[in-house]
């Protein structure tokens, strides 16, 4: 399959399926059809929202990396733009004006990851060296640009340009991310407990629940996580959150052949990485992040993280259903590679 940016493609990826130059991966599966079955699937015109507040789940210790939002005023007349009266710049004014702003780490709460969130090391153009390369072979010092490139001996200048020219988040909001999703319900199954989700795990819950998933659907997953994150009112205890840790297992190959024959458009989980993370150790060089680089990589398939989903969980299971409408269209934000997300379900 002749693509301008690789002559070969991984084992199992979907590379150059929807086009050389496709950036939309899975999402390609939302057609017309699909978010016309997910409309039939509203009959009570009951909206459930599926976020967490922003500054949740408080602190960084979820991850170091990533802070709560930092809002403030921006200035008008060198002081903050906080009841401010107009008059004070036309004396003829009545009206009072508050203006705010944000610095915003936009993986912290509930969010969409990109495709160009992680990529791997791989031989794309076939001359025995394996380069850093993304969806559909997307490279890193090409198409994801940062500051720096990162090496195993150097680090090397890229330009002034921060961010993904190309798998941006933005792309998930110019084709908005709407469709018919299905619910497995872990959380009802298993509790709170630390478990690695194998595929007899996942086919138990389907067998149980009755769930029926088809080509296009937008597989949505409880855990029960983001629960415990929302008793702990901003300050996570990470012993309770870790015995709470229910993820699908990245390293079982069943599982990952059965996202891949599914044709799920995306997943989205109310836990930390839709994966369980750390996986289990094995020798030689193996992805720390598997199921990441299975969907985001290979498949082009978005992971949605930290949803909330007890409210629609438990009215799903109390009236006998498994399908609803899901709207979750992330910030049109270009070369941004993550993004909170507002998502929208409705029965």
């Amino acid at each position: 399959m002749a693509n301008p940016r690789w002559k070969q493609r991984p084992a199992g990826s979907t590379w150059g399926d929807f086009g050389p130059d496709d950036e939309l991966g899975r999402i390609n599966l939302l057609t017309p059809e699909k978010v016309r079955q997910g409309v039939a699937e509203v009959k009570e015109g009951i909206s459930f929202g599926l976020s967490i507040p922003l500054d949740y789940p408080g602190g960084r210790v979820l991850n170091p990396r990533r802070g709560p939002p930092e809002l403030s005023a921006t200035l008008r007349m060198g002081k903050p733009n906080m009841n401010f009266p107009l008059r004070k710049e036309n004396g003829h004014s009545t009206d009072v004006v508050c203006d705010d702003q944000v610095l915003l780490t936009l993986q912290y709460s509930t969010q969409w990851d990109s495709l160009a969130h992680v990529g791997a090391w791989f031989d794309a153009d076939g001359d025995g060296k394996p380069e850093m390369v993304y969806y559909n072979g997307y490279r890193a010092n090409e198409h994801i640009v940062g500051s720096v490139i990162h090496h195993d001996d150097h680090e090397e200048a890229c330009g002034s340009h921060l961010g993904a020219l190309k798998l941006s988040i933005a792309n998930f909001a110019a084709k908005p991310i709407q469709g018919r999703a299905v619910m497995l319900d872990f959380f009802a199954h298993f509790g709170h407990q630390r478990r690695a989700l194998s595929f007899d795990d996942v086919q138990r819950v389907i067998d149980a629940d009755h769930v029926e998933i088809e080509t296009g659907d937008l597989l949505v997953m409880r855990t029960g996580y983001t629960r415990l994150i929302m008793q702990m009112d901003r300050n996570p205890d990470m012993v309770r959150l870790d015995a709470a840790a229910m993820g699908l297992d990245g390293r079982d190959d069943r599982l990952l052949q059965w996202i891949t024959d599914a044709g799920i458009a995306a997943i989205c989980a109310d836990n930390y990485a839709v994966e369980f993370y750390p996986p289990r150790d094995l020798p030689g060089a193996t992805p720390h992040l598997p199921l990441h680089q299975h969907c985001l990589f290979k498949l082009g398939l978005p992971l949605g993280e930290i949803w909330w989903l007890d409210d629609l969980g438990e009215w799903l299971r109390a009236n006998k259903r498994t399908r609803f409408l899901l709207t979750a269209p992330p910030l049109r934000l270009p070369g941004a590679v993550g993004s909170p997300v507002t998502p929208v379900a409705t029965v």
